[in-house]
């Protein structure tokens, strides 16, 4: 028994050594609890070179952990295992977010640079006032073609995804209310529909795509368009832009029946230990020129008005990723539906898959 208990006091006496060893190097970088931003993002979501401008310009260090889905982001944050200062999730997970009482309300005092943001992704419905979230990034869902094999004409609505033409080439994006709301909206319904008729009569519709439908996957979207092994797919505009960049033949459209209009927003969350550097990595991201740089080495569009004017022209008169306000007005942002209506898209998209094999 003496010999087991010395072993564990050898263990124990081994740990705090090391945790203080530990402790005592993070010390000497100059990284401590009180100077670090635990910043929690969507993964390549940021340029890195801001990153290091905001740590030389201020005494804080930056903890960058990133995330693939709102779903892992939120579940993380639930569990309470890390101390985020500072998230990214999208619309309808702030709107979650705030029903649960899972994101500090923003001091608006604190915050300088706000009257940056155009009003048109202000005030929104998923958080009125901005009373949680300030914008970071917005964009919307589409259809990027290759016009080596379609045309301009082909490629302008969603129906245009039923095309006969288009058998055992489309890509789709690997999400429920993405998939299932591109079949709402050709039905011209809304894609926060709780309605069980237009839902069935949407997932009757989607399963007549699936001869067309070469596969549903994420990521490898990009890939399989630059190079070409797809004519045409269904994806968000941001990835879009990098697919864009990188293949002169491909073109992003939005159906003008509608599609989604999405936010990525900075909320505080109750988990945040450094509050004051929330609130300073805030103002920093504000700042026109951090906003431009931002923007243009992620590609994605800008809500941030007076960094817009500082992009060069050929990004900001793109109307593909920065449509018209009458584009904008045929767009909706997703709602929190709650478990019961996300299970139910989430059955329905899974049933579309399942028919496909």
């Amino acid at each position: 028994m003496r010999r087991l208990m010395a072993i564990i006091l050898s263990i124990l006496a081994v740990s705090i050594g090391l945790y203080a060893s530990i402790n005592q190097l993070s010390k000497s970088q100059g990284i401590t609890s009180e100077n670090t931003l635990n910043l929690y993002n969507w993964g390549d979501y940021i340029d890195p070179d801001l990153i290091t401008k905001f740590e030389n310009e201020t005494n804080y260090r930056v903890s960058y952990e990133t995330f693939d889905s709102n779903e892992a982001m939120y579940t993380k944050i639930e569990q309470g295992g890390t101390a985020y200062d500072l998230a990214v999730p999208s619309e309808y997970m702030i709107q979650r977010m705030i029903k649960e009482e899972m994101v500090f309300k923003l001091d608006h005092s604190k915050i300088k640079g706000l009257t940056n943001i155009n009003d048109l992704f202000l005030d929104q419905s998923f958080d009125p006032k901005n009373a949680y979230s300030i914008p970071y990034f917005w964009g919307t869902l589409g259809i990027i073609y290759n016009d080596k094999f379609l045309t301009d004409k082909d490629i302008e609505h969603w129906d245009d995804l039923w095309n006969p033409k288009l058998k055992n080439d489309v890509m789709l994006i690997d999400g429920a209310r993405e998939v299932m709301g591109l079949s709402l909206n050709s039905l011209g319904y809304s894609l926060n529909t709780k309605d069980k008729k237009e839902l069935d009569e949407a997932a009757i519709k989607l399963n007549t795509l699936t001869s067309n439908v070469k596969a549903i996957v994420a990521d490898e979207i990009k890939m399989y368009m630059i190079q070409e092994e797809s004519s045409v797919a269904v994806t968000f505009s941001g990835e879009a832009a990098e697919m864009l960049a990188e293949n002169e033949h491909l073109h992003y459209v939005i159906p003008e029946e509608g599609s989604n209009l999405w936010f990525d927003n900075f909320v505080i969350p109750k988990t945040a230990k450094n509050i004051n550097a929330a609130y300073a990595f805030i103002n920093f991201m504000l700042e026109p020129e951090n906003a431009a740089q931002n923007a243009e080495y992620i590609g994605y569009s800008t809500p941030n008005e007076a960094a817009k004017k500082l992009l060069p022209p050929e990004i900001t008169e793109d109307k593909q990723f920065y449509p018209t306000e009458q584009t904008l007005e045929n767009l909706e942002v997703y709602d929190d539906l709650g478990k019961e209506y996300i299970g139910v898209y989430n059955d329905l998209f899974l049933e579309f898959k399942m028919h496909r094999k």
